[in-house]
């Protein structure tokens, strides 16, 4: 009786919203842009309701710089975009990275290039792990119902603080505007993590040292500790560096390391008929639930299909795609693009299975007779029974 009380209609941008807020966002800057506006629009209501606050910018570099300032003064910032917003955020993100920012994007995906169609696509998958110049490690999470981009929304925030990193959120035309009937967790339900603040007195601070995790400490501006964040190669103690071959190597290598250390427990995969499956399906986002569909329409069929679907677009999760390449005889791999992480499934296959891209670039999402048609085709040919 609870649950039903608590249950409320949610579309994915609103539920991106309230996530954000529940993980302690207090700052959000954005520039308005379909599909992704409505997330600004309810935190510039929601935010003045729980102490934070919303400034809407004049354009996505408005609102990048922005979110960095908040979130050295200490504050959970986040911002939103669609796919053009997300390009003329990639110079930001990637100064946060050296930087040591912790922030949130969300990027609404739609079609693309240039202005191209407001309605859906998962065309900036790779954008997501290539577009910030230095080709550094991301995190990126892909929700793919209205629950799931709350929960993935938490996620992103608490990694971001817990690693000092921006963080993306991949989402879609199609998870934003859909609505769905869900139950939020309660404010305690919820594990919130934050950035790690010094210990040490103010005089043995220093404000680059990353201790043996790889993550320094982070204080905000104005305080008792002396901090100089630096987007440039740098030293301990945050000063230019960047005429030192040494500290190049050194502070490539460890930002790669903070990242790449938590491989397990950033990546997140969940299998659908898989115990005896001849034939995969890897699928991320809303197409992940037409692939469902289309695998339960391939086993009436009599053709043994399951479907690994990811939550985690980077670090791609390598260990359950070379798992799934062991097992079956073919992968097919569906997206709203002309095939991005099917280049990633091929990689670790590693020739073990057979690989299948079934692609749609209208705006429309992938339907499960697609991904049925993708699975018959690759699909063991058995001998009639009467030849058995």
């Amino acid at each position: 009786m609870e649950a039903k009380l608590r249950a409320r209609l949610m579309m994915g941008n609103e539920a991106c919203a309230e996530g954000a807020i529940a993980a302690g966002v207090r700052f959000f800057a954005g520039y308005p842009i379909t599909p992704a506006t409505e997330t600004a629009e309810l935190m510039a209501r929601r935010l003045p309701e729980v102490g934070g606050v919303y400034i809407q910018m004049e354009d996505e570099l408005g609102s990048m710089s922005a979110v960095v300032g908040a979130s050295g003064g200490g504050v959970k910032a986040m911002t939103a975009t669609s796919s053009p917003g997300f390009s003329l955020m990639q110079e930001f993100i990637s100064s946060a990275i050296i930087a040591e920012y912790p922030l949130v994007v969300a990027n609404v995906m739609r079609l693309g290039p240039g202005i191209g169609n407001i309605v859906a696509s998962q065309m900036d998958v790779m954008q997501a792990r290539w577009g910030p110049h230095g080709g550094m490690p991301m995190i990126a999470f892909c929700p793919s119902s209205v629950r799931e981009t709350f929960d993935l929304t938490v996620k992103a925030v608490n990694w971001s603080e817990r690693l000092r990193t921006p963080v993306l959120l991949m989402m879609d035309g199609v998870v934003g505007h859909m609505r769905e009937k869900v139950v939020l967790p309660e404010p305690g339900e919820i594990e919130l993590w934050s950035r790690p603040l010094p210990t040490v007195p103010p005089e043995e601070y220093q404000c680059a040292d990353p201790g043996p995790d790889n993550v320094p400490k982070m204080p905000p501006f104005g305080g008792k500790y002396r901090v100089h964040y630096n987007s440039a190669v740098h030293d301990f103690r945050g000063g230019t560096a960047m005429a030192d071959p040494k500290w190049c190597e050194y502070s490539v290598r460890r930002l790669a390391a903070k990242i790449e250390a938590h491989i397990e427990e950033l990546t997140d995969t969940h299998s659908v008929l898989m115990d005896d499956a001849e034939v995969a399906v890897f699928a991320y986002g809303p197409v992940a639930r037409a692939a469902e569909a289309g695998i339960r329409q391939a086993r009436e069929m009599g053709i043994k299909a399951g479907l690994v679907r990811t939550t985690t677009l980077w670090p791609f999760p390598e260990k359950a795609v070379r798992e799934m390449a062991r097992q079956v005889e073919a992968i097919v791999v569906p997206e709203m693009n002309l095939g991005q992480m099917v280049l990633e499934v091929e990689r670790c296959a590693a020739g073990q299975a057979r690989i299948e891209s079934v692609t749609r670039v209208d705006s429309m999402l992938i339907t499960p007779k697609q991904v049925l048609d993708g699975i018959a085709a690759v699909a063991p040919r058995r001998p009639a029974p009467w030849l058995r």
